[in-house]
């Protein structure tokens, strides 16, 4: 525990699930107020977490873990918790990151590269089911890109994207946005901040047709973030249903033997908005099923 931390948290580091729903709720939010950038969201997380279950002196079960979760996903919709009663890990007293993605396991999802199509009216259609850190998924997306030269129309179906690396989002980006370096978003930690721009490339470089991003329910966190990002310069029309507007960077932290959180640790504000898509989603400019959206998109006029 640093001298910036107050006392009432460490003297909770040793919880457990017997030490109740109250215990537990107090324990998670003395993680968000050490991990989130302080001010009026993080305030309202942490009363509302805190008056909800207040005098609840039952042990931790699944169903109370789910209820936490549901009442702070009314502020941070990226804000997970995974109960699991097998587990009996020690809890975390620091935040670890995320574990290294195994190699094997990106090249066994081509990186989440799930369907490479090319219609006989010239569209380019890319499905993109995750975004694997950026280091694995490049040669992946290059290779993609590559087959889109000379399409009449791009579709990116992100339909069931749950996200991933930014680093990725940003490499995505740079082939669709233009050839000059562009601001897509600030990150801000408690203590710092971090910026993500496309790179510059050569002229010629980007893609510049037509282009339809599809969007359903199930696209999430980096994933909402690409069509945002995308949306919000004018460059893609989106197409499907309203995203689920978890617009957080999270960290996991194991709170008890038996729970994993995934934490708010950024807050995103996208360069050209000065604002997100947290709690509201990706609106789209074409608002149907996910499961007409291809049929919907196939369907525009290509100026």
């Amino acid at each position: 525990m640093t001298a910036a931390e107050p006392a009432a948290y460490g003297s909770i580091m040793a919880i457990d699930e017997r030490t109740g729903v109250t215990g537990f709720t107090h324990h998670l939010t003395g993680w968000l107020r050490r991990l989130m950038p302080p001010g009026p969201r993080l305030e309202r997380l942490t009363a509302d977490l805190e008056a909800g279950f207040a005098d609840r002196p039952e042990p931790l079960t699944a169903d109370a873990c789910r209820a936490v979760e549901a009442r702070a996903q009314r502020h941070a919709r990226h804000l997970e918790l995974h109960f699991d009663a097998d587990q009996t890990a020690e809890p975390d007293s620091e935040s670890r990151g995320w574990d290294p993605v195994d190699p094997e396991q990106v090249r066994a999802r081509a990186a989440g590269v799930r369907e490479v199509r090319r219609l006989a009216d010239g569209t380019f259609a890319l499905t993109l089911d995750t975004l694997d850190p950026v280091e694995h998924a490049g040669p992946y997306l290059r290779n993609a890109f590559d087959l889109a030269r000379g399409a009449r129309r791009l579709v990116l179906d992100l339909r069931g994207n749950g996200g991933g690396d930014p680093g990725t989002v940003a490499l995505v980006a740079e082939h669709l946005l233009g050839d000059g370096a562009r601001a897509l978003s600030e990150v801000i930690y408690a203590d710092r901040r971090r910026q993500w721009w496309t790179r510059a490339r050569p002229a010629g470089f980007a893609l510049t047709q037509d282009l339809a991003v599809l969007v359903s329910s199930r696209t999430y966190s980096s994933a909402e973030a690409l069509a945002y990002h995308l949306q919000v310069r004018g460059r893609a029309v989106i197409v499907g249903e309203t995203t689920r507007g978890a617009a957080d960077h999270v960290t996991p932290i194991r709170l008890t033997g038996q729970v994993t959180g995934l934490l708010p640790e950024g807050t995103v504000i996208d360069a050209a908005s000065g604002s997100n898509w947290e709690g509201s989603g990706v609106r789209p400019d074409i608002t149907c099923t996910a499961e007409e959206a291809w049929e919907v998109a196939l369907a525009r006029p290509v100026p």
